[in-house]
């Protein structure tokens, strides 16, 4: 009986963590990602699948896939957060601009599907990725310009994020892995491990 007892009380604790914020998926800050949007990310890309030919592809599957959309719906939110905090933002006009540019990279609209199951990226967020990567380009560019090294921008761009991250606090659900705020990363939870890591703000 205690030992059912002992199961109960862990289980317990693990779903009061796990759903401290209702239908979450993770928090940043004030800021709600619900499992819904996730979800709905998830539903899409594997729908897109269906009409591509993915046999050359290393796709993401199971709980590899639920927890690739949490860390594209979390980083997206971080770096548009950090360019915010720089005064960088990204005009229609520029996400349309860039759309074009990959539709004629990618062949055309009859090519971008399959270049979007390849990237793992669902086609309602190809807005918001462009967003993101557009963020992340004018960012490079501002260290760049301030006297970075082309080779450390990578690095310098994951402290910004890390630093944000940090400040305004993530939270994730256990049930797509736990947040790691060394590297700002949605990484597989280990049982040995706290179910949630929070950052401290």
């Amino acid at each position: 009986m205690k030992k059912i007892l002992a199961v109960v009380s862990v289980a317990t604790v693990l779903l009061l963590a796990g759903c401290s914020q209702v239908g979450a998926a993770a928090t940043l800050g004030d800021r709600k990602i619900t499992q819904a949007t996730v979800q709905s990310s998830i539903d899409s890309i594997i729908a897109a699948r269906v009409g591509v030919d993915t046999s050359q592809m290393q796709l993401e599957t199971g709980e590899s896939l639920n927890r690739g959309q949490l860390r594209f719906h979390l980083l997206t939110a971080l770096l548009l957060a950090t360019g915010e905090e720089l005064k960088l933002s990204v005009s229609k006009a520029e996400i349309d601009t860039r759309r074009a540019s990959i539709l004629e990279q990618v062949g055309g609209a009859e090519g971008l599907p399959s270049a979007l199951v390849g990237a793992g990226v669902a086609s309602k967020d190809l807005d918001i990725y462009i967003e993101a990567m557009t963020i992340s380009d004018k960012i490079s560019q501002a260290l760049v310009a301030s006297g970075v090294a082309n080779e450390q921008v990578g690095v310098e761009i994951q402290k910004l994020v890390v630093a944000k991250a940090k400040e305004l606090g993530v939270t994730v659900n256990p049930r797509y892995g736990k947040w790691d705020p060394t590297v700002a990363d949605v990484v597989a939870l280990d049982s040995a491990s706290p179910a949630v890591t929070p950052a401290t703000k």
